[in-house]
């Protein structure tokens, strides 16, 4: 299941300071902070279904190391993001593209980097996951391959399974950015969210934010003009920000 703003958003500006690596042979775009940072940790990024090409992406990159983590986005789609021009085109095909793009596919990628950031020395990663970018963390965590988990308008969680495969078989400290207009994780998925790990029922941690005013993809490609959008989008960076450094230590 997809829905239309899965692909609907608006191209931000700026000038991408990162680069591009190749991790365990997968391209990444990397950016490193540039003053002294713990060199065992790791942001893992992953994306939007428009992946690294799209300058949203990058630019978040950049801030999550702005914020003294480096942070890498592989690029999970295989040189095949959806092209950026989709959010405007009402001929691009949604769900052939899903279709090319299971587990199947991306899951060696996030293996594979995980594996050669284990190998260099990391022994701490934190996922960040935006819309389709939400099923490679979670199965990174259920997998224990992640310390902390941060997803933001999840996208394609089966809701109650995940959330129950999640409270049961993962360790690592969860936050769920949530917004109110939202077909991939309404207000009943954040409600039952809430039933099934909050209260202390996942004993990692969990947390939820919820950004009035705001629609599915906010954080990642919502038009900043409008003041409660560019509160959500703020809000929910400052919040995974603070999630990863209270849980840095695990």
């Amino acid at each position: 299941m997809s829905c239309a703003d899965c692909i609907k958003g608006v191209r931000h500006e700026g000038v991408p300071e990162g680069k591009i690596e190749k991790i365990g042979g997968f391209e990444c775009y990397v950016a490193t902070p540039s003053g002294e940072y713990p060199k065992d940790k790791v942001v893992l990024f992953l994306t939007d279904a428009f992946g690294i090409p799209l300058i949203n992406n990058k630019l978040l990159v950049d801030d999550f190391a702005r914020n003294g983590f480096r942070t890498v986005m592989p690029d999970v789609f295989n040189g095949e993001p959806a092209p950026e021009d989709a959010m405007n085109r009402k001929d691009f095909d949604i769900a052939a593209w899903l279709g090319r793009h299971t587990p199947e596919t991306w899951q060696p990628v996030v293996d594979g980097v995980v594996s050669a950031l284990q190998a260099e020395g990391v022994t701490w990663i934190a996922t960040t996951g935006y819309c389709f970018g939400a099923k490679p963390a979670w199965y990174l965590a259920l997998k224990g391959s992640s310390k902390v988990t941060v997803v933001t308008h999840p996208s394609l969680l089966r809701i109650p399974e995940d959330l129950e495969a999640y409270r049961d078989g993962a360790k690592a400290p969860l936050l769920m950015n949530s917004c109110e207009v939202d077909q991939q994780f309404p207000p009943t998925a954040q409600a039952k969210a809430d039933e099934v790990l909050g209260g202390g029922k996942f004993a990692p941690g969990y947390e939820r934010t919820y950004w009035d005013g705001c629609t599915h993809g906010f954080a990642v490609r919502g038009d900043i003009s409008n003041p409660k959008v560019k509160a959500g989008k703020e809000g929910a960076f400052e919040a995974a920000v603070k999630f990863f450094n209270k849980y840095k230590d695990l």
